[in-house]
């Protein structure tokens, strides 16, 4: 129990109805997740991260899939406020393996996963989860290209290749003028994220990372970072568009052409954040090398 902040017995048998008796791991990313042992034998996982004032809005759209048999972790509790920290525990939903590759055929069967997800989240009466995950943000109100990031600003921004500023300023200049409208859905939809069994979808995590954008933007990310294991990286072009496809196929709904512009477009934001990311980082240019290698047909299909 070392590993366990002071405040989180208490929490727990407040909120749990126990205390832990062990730590199953600790995970620290962007949030730091506890699998935690309770004194009656159950097993959670307790997640805390800043609070922006998006976390209630995640906890309660997650909480919407799994009352519909989404596979994804149930929460256990709302998201309230430790301190500085947002806090809420859910299931714990271990094993699992991740759906490898990113040729169309693989591209095929994360679309229907996505679309399920879109479906099960329309018209939900839920508060925007704003603002939106930082990699996602290409909706922000902050000065420069790039949204405020901290750990990237003080950087020296002159490292980030010029091929990655001009995609990022077509794409911010294309996606905000669309004028479709917001809704709700998963802003980090990556390989890395799912876990299937027994051939069928397991779980998919990471609900912190919803985002209220227009669907098509939603979507075309999607499209691009659906093969994100590690490193990231971009999808070939044809395996987004063949996840393109057989989205709008099992939506029922053909995208028109100004969507389809959208979702091109947005499948290029999170390679660019990536490949800034890679450049600040000195880390070597995956993303940055698939950026260079198809901003140009991404670009072409979003009219950008």
């Amino acid at each position: 129990m070392d590993d366990v902040p002071g405040w989180l017995p208490g929490w727990c048998a407040d909120r749990l109805g126990d205390e832990p008796v062990a730590v199953l791991f600790v995970a620290r990313r962007m949030s730091t997740t506890f699998g935690l042992r309770l004194a009656d034998g159950r097993d959670v996982v307790v997640k805390a991260r800043e609070d922006e004032g998006r976390a209630a809005s995640c906890v309660a759209a997650q909480s919407r899939l799994a009352d519909r048999g989404f596979p994804c972790a149930r929460p256990l509790t709302p998201a309230v406020a430790v301190g500085g920290l947002a806090v809420h525990a859910e299931e714990l939903r271990p094993g699992g393996e991740v759906l490898g590759g990113d040729a169309p055929e693989v591209a095929v069967r994360y679309a229907a996963v996505f679309a399920r997800l879109m479906d099960d989240l329309a018209d939900a009466a839920i508060a925007p989860p704003l603002p939106n995950p930082r990699w996602a943000r290409w909706d922000h109100a902050d000065p420069g290209l790039w949204p405020s990031i901290a750990v990237l600003d003080g950087k020296d921004q002159g490292a980030v290749p010029a091929h990655v500023v001009a995609v990022a300023t077509r794409v911010r200049a294309r996606l905000p003028a669309s004028g479709l409208p917001n809704v709700l859905g998963h802003a980090d939809f990556e390989a890395q994220n799912l876990r299937r069994r027994d051939g069928r979808v397991w779980v998919v995590h990471d609900w912190d990372s919803l985002a209220w954008q227009p669907e098509a933007a939603l979507v075309g990310a999607a499209s691009g970072t659906f093969g994100n294991d590690s490193p990231p990286t971009l999808a070939p072009v044809e395996s987004s568009a063949a996840f393109l496809d057989a989205y709008q196929h099992l939506r029922g709904r053909r995208f028109t052409p100004r969507e389809l512009e959208v979702a091109w477009a947005a499948s290029l934001w999170p390679a660019a954040h990536n490949a800034r990311w890679e450049a600040l980082h000195g880390t070597p240019p995956v993303c940055g090398e698939a950026v260079r290698e198809q901003a140009a047909e991404r670009l072409r299909r979003a009219n950008a």
